[in-house]
């Protein structure tokens, strides 16, 4: 399937910044989208397994989240509020209440921040340090919190830290799960580090973690691993924080990501597809004991998108009010294993990384997962890639994706590994 020609593309080129991303591997103009499929100007269609990296876990303009949308804009509903009490608001607080907090125990405050993931990221931080009197975070390798200036100290990629132009520190950076292989316990290191008075470690503030690590590669930590520093934040007295944003919303099976494992964080931080509809929302949940901050101290003009709290709270009440759609996307999750196994047995040494519907295969290089990425796009799927290198093949399809369409997209992703891996073979010999 070719890519558009037809509409007018220069003025991206004359006009937009440079720091464009995602375009630049889509070279079309897509112009209406639906459920799992995006529409371009020359009327040809793809299947989205990007979702808006995964700020779309419900698909394009889902029907019930859209008609109430309209019907709120219809009526003259409250477009902006600042923090202001609306009817919208107390309306999808009662629904995360209901549904999501009280159900698991929580009984968190829900700080609307800035509507970025990254703003969800400063306020848990600056929660942590004045909570505590500290000023350390502890990190870890691979880890991606954001690129403002407090959560890119706490990012590990060295591409986006070196577009701070200025020093960023405040963040001590410790092993992932996994990260130095089999052979190091990095919760036994961490915890050596933290018990040794002459490590070099300061006492931190907070422990922030993400349970999958999405751009950094599909990095998944034992449940075990994120108890063990769970308990490791209690006991030295930091706050523990699970950067839910982009595994959060049912991306790894459950609501939260840390569901099934046994810990109490401090605090949340949740964005992408909180709103449901892939509008502008973030937020920081936090134990009432560490809500601390004074009036509008940490502010922002968009605290709280109106429009987001419509869509949030059908989402919510549509898909979590019962366990029927966690079901739903445990049976594609194994689907999606079993699909990408297939690719990972056309490269020598591929791996599957990831879980639940966050996953998707090491190739092993950042060059061939572009190629299989861009062949995929060829032929209709629109597919990105993550980690250190751009070496993951990263599945982030809507949840709600058809099983027809599921499978299509993973067969479409299955001939463009099987293209490109042929055409290697054949240009080593």
């Amino acid at each position: 399937m070719s890519t558009d020609t037809s509409a007018e593309t220069s003025v991206f080129k004359r006009r937009e910044s440079d720091a464009r991303s995602y375009c630049r591997g889509f070279d079309t103009i897509f112009t209406s989208a639906s459920g799992s499929e995006m529409t371009n100007a020359a009327g040809q269609t793809y299947i989205d397994f990007l979702a808006g990296c995964s700020s779309l876990n419900y698909g394009h303009n889902d029907f019930d989240m859209k008609q109430a949308l309209i019907e709120h804009i219809s009526a003259d509903g409250i477009a902006h509020g600042l923090d202001l009490h609306t009817e919208t608001k107390a309306a999808f607080l009662d629904a995360m209440d209901r549904h999501i907090l009280g159900p698991r125990g929580m009984d968190h405050k829900v700080m609307f921040t800035g509507p970025t993931g990254a703003n969800a990221v400063e306020a848990a931080m600056k929660i942590a340090r004045k909570v505590t009197g500290r000023t350390n975070i502890i990190a870890f390798t691979n880890g991606f919190h954001g690129v403002t200036m407090g959560a890119l100290a706490a990012t590990g990629n060295g591409y986006h830290r070196g577009g701070a132009g200025a020093e960023i520190n405040g963040v001590t950076r410790m092993p992932f799960d996994g990260f130095m292989g089999d052979d190091l316990d990095a919760a036994a290191y961490l915890e050596a580090m933290l018990e040794d008075g002459s490590s070099g470690v300061d006492a931190p503030a907070a422990i922030l973690l993400e349970t999958v690590q999405g751009e950094g590669g599909l990095n998944a930590a034992s449940p075990e691993w994120v108890k063990r520093v769970a308990e490791l934040a209690k006991t030295h007295g930091a706050l523990l924080i699970v950067d839910d944003i982009q595994a959060g919303c049912g991306r790894t099976g459950t609501f939260f990501s840390f569901d099934d494992m046994d810990i109490d964080p401090d605090i949340v931080t949740m964005a992408k597809s909180i709103s449901g509809f892939g509008l502008p929302m973030a937020l920081t949940l936090v134990k009432p004991e560490h809500d601390i901050f004074g009036p509008a101290e940490h502010n922002g003009t968009f605290r709280g998108n109106t429009h987001a709290f419509v869509t949030a709270r059908v989402a919510i009440e549509k898909f979590w009010a019962d366990s029927s759609f966690q079901h739903e996307i445990a049976e594609k999750a194994d689907v999606l294993t079993e699909a990408l196994q297939v690719v990972a047995d056309m490269v020598p040494g591929a791996r599957l990384k990831g879980r639940g519907m966050m996953q998707g295969v090491d190739v092993g290089s950042g060059e061939l997962a572009g190629e299989i990425c861009s062949r995929a796009f060829e032929k209709g799927l629109i597919i990105e890639t993550s980690g250190s290198k751009d070496e993951v093949v990263k599945v982030l399809a809507p949840l709600t994706t058809p099983m027809e369409t599921f499978r299509k997209g993973l067969n479409i992703l299955q001939d463009a590994a099987r293209d490109i891996t042929v055409q290697s073979q054949i240009a080593a010999e």
